[in-house]
């Protein structure tokens, strides 16, 4: 789904940002009990269920099939990176097991998406910690290409988004997709997400100018939209 954190849209995937947190010396008062709970360690209560799918930790095993999605080359057509190699997804596999608590702002959530009856891996769904102080974060996810159109992405980010709201304490959740990636445009407004803004050329990405669509998502709209 959403852009910079890590993700840009890909044909299901987005935007998330590679930016550090922005830190505001002037909000000490903010940040003192904010480092004094630094090492709380968050998490859902692993695994969720929904009516199709399961939403687990990654594990050394999903090797093989979270690289049939990350080094598919349409699947990342509109990400940041290109498609990767096996090491690359090595990697990627390490951080995101890491990935099945928050301590801080900056940290990623990483869940994966596997169905209910075959426990096929389809999915990788990401949480962005942006800011404590402001209490802000950025939703990412990007499936495999025989699972899109099926609602899957929707499913699996509901869960994510109570436990953003619900166990963080956000106030905000915003998602981030390229123009061109109406698949993830479609599941961001799905969620019951605004979309904030177009930004018309703003970045340089894979030899080309690219747009990106921003949507957002306040704590009091997702309880708003829980009750739909």
């Amino acid at each position: 789904m959403c852009r910079r954190s890590g993700f840009k849209s890909a044909e299901i995937g987005g935007r998330a940002s590679n930016r550090a947190p922005v830190q505001h010396p002037e909000s000490y008062e903010c940040v003192a009990p904010v480092l004094a709970r630094q090492l709380t360690e968050h998490a859902p209560g692993w695994p969720i269920e929904t009516a199709r799918l399961l939403l687990r930790p990654f594990q050394t095993d999903d090797l093989d099939a979270l690289y049939a999605i990350h080094s598919d080359d349409g699947v990342v057509r509109y990400l940041y990176n290109n498609s990767r190699t096996l090491g690359e997804v090595r990697e990627l596999l390490d951080r995101k097991i890491a990935g099945a608590v928050v301590q801080r702002e900056g940290d990623w959530m990483s869940a994966a998406v596997v169905l209910r009856e075959t426990r096929e891996l389809i999915g990788d769904l990401s949480l962005l910690w942006s800011s404590e102080v402001h209490r802000q974060g950025e939703l990412g996810f990007i499936f495999h290409p025989a699972h899109h159109g099926s609602g899957y992405a929707t499913e699996a980010s509901r869960p994510m988004l109570t436990f953003a709201f619900d166990t963080l304490g956000l106030h905000r959740v915003i998602g981030r997709t390229e123009v061109r990636n109406l698949g993830s445009a479609r599941v961001l407004e799905k969620l019951g997400m605004r979309r904030e803004a177009q930004l018309v050329e703003n970045e340089w990405v894979k030899g080309e100018w690219q747009s990106e669509l921003v949507y957002a998502m306040l704590a009091g709209e997702w309880a708003d939209e829980l009750t739909r």
